[in-house]
């Protein structure tokens, strides 16, 4: 069947992302890395996972996030020290996904949703070569 819609979600469904930062930093084994994603990898083969078609990456600075924790009590942002060590490593993450996708990641968030009703329905969603061209332009850890 083929699939027209776009992909668009308020999470990366692929989750490889974390894993690697987590692995960049020293937070998790790399081998740790290493399975998840010859697991995508046959995932993406299988057609049952995939990239989504657009991401929208906001860039708070260090400070920005600590003022957030500290200005909302109601949440507990447990890992922030954490979360703050993870930011480059994911600017990183998109960066290459950019550069071997241009168009898929949007780099402010837009005054309004009219972005998510266009976003383009991306063909090589779930295409490996991208997952592994992907990897190969990420900075070695």
């Amino acid at each position: 069947m083929a699939r027209r819609a776009a992909a668009v979600c308020d999470n990366d469904p692929l989750k490889l992302h974390y894993s690697w930062c987590l692995a960049v930093i020293g937070a998790a084994p790399w081998e740790r890395f290493q399975l998840e994603l010859q697991r995508c990898r046959a995932a993406f083969a299988a057609g049952s996972l995939g990239l989504a078609d657009l991401v929208l990456v906001s860039s708070a600075s260090d400070e920005q996030l600590r003022r957030r924790k500290e200005a909302d009590p109601s949440r507990r942002r447990r890992p922030l020290d954490l979360h703050v060590q993870l930011r480059e490593p994911l600017l990183a993450w998109y960066t290459a996904l950019e550069g071997q996708s241009p168009g898929r990641v949007l780099w402010t968030l837009p005054e309004d949703d009219a972005v998510l009703t266009t976003a383009i329905p991306r063909l090589t969603r779930n295409d490996p070569a991208l997952l592994d061209a992907l990897v190969d332009q990420l900075p070695a850890p």
